[in-house]
């Protein structure tokens, strides 16, 4: 084998060992993916009702009840409410109902009951249509995954929505397993 052989071989096998270093940063994840090695912080929001961890280093928006937190493609919303009861399987179904026909790239997952550490919480999957970048114009498709957690007439709802296919499984798990609740003051509705 010549030289010129040699170097080529040698320049192929080196584009082939970057092409598996993944992105910058040691991301080593498809886009969107959120490292499984990533720190998370605990949010408490004013008033303290509820603890959430989220990931250390995300930018935080809050309006009213519900905080926002989002890094590149990914984005968790909390926000608490009140509601006389737990939300039950058909609730959820009636949520996906509604969004269907306001949500643009909606696709219908599932709607389930799954344990977190604070309880039972009401699961609903879907896809839908991320805003579009504002420098790019690009509109990515999530996946999405409402938790909704009640607790003595709170209602604590944790949406995470990630590009679709983005593995983003051990990180979620993570958030929606620190959700704590800090009090147990009843939400007055009236009367």
């Amino acid at each position: 084998m010549g030289k010129a052989s040699l170097l080529a071989a040698a320049g192929v096998a080196a584009l082939i060992g970057l092409a598996g270093c993944g992105g910058a940063g040691g991301d080593t994840g498809g886009a969107g993916d959120i490292p499984d090695n990533r720190a998370f912080g605990e949010y408490r929001p004013v008033g303290e009702q509820y603890a959430v961890k989220v990931p250390e280093g995300w930018a935080r928006t809050e309006i009213g009840d519900t905080a926002t937190f989002t890094d590149k493609l990914n984005t968790i919303t909390v926000t608490l409410g009140s509601s006389p009861a737990a939300p039950t399987t058909a609730d959820g179904t009636a949520a996906l109902d509604a969004l269907a026909g306001k949500t643009p790239g909606f696709a219908a997952g599932s709607v389930s009951t799954v344990q977190r550490r604070s309880g039972t919480a009401l699961l609903i999957t879907y896809r839908a249509d991320a805003p579009a970048d504002p420098v790019t114009g690009k509109i990515v498709n999530d996946d999405v995954e409402r938790y909704e957690f009640w607790h003595d007439r709170q209602l604590l709802t944790v949406t995470l929505a990630g590009p679709h296919g983005a593995d983003n499984i051990d990180p979620w798990r993570t958030v929606t397993d620190s959700v704590r609740w800090l009090n147990s003051a009843t939400v007055t509705t009236g009367g």
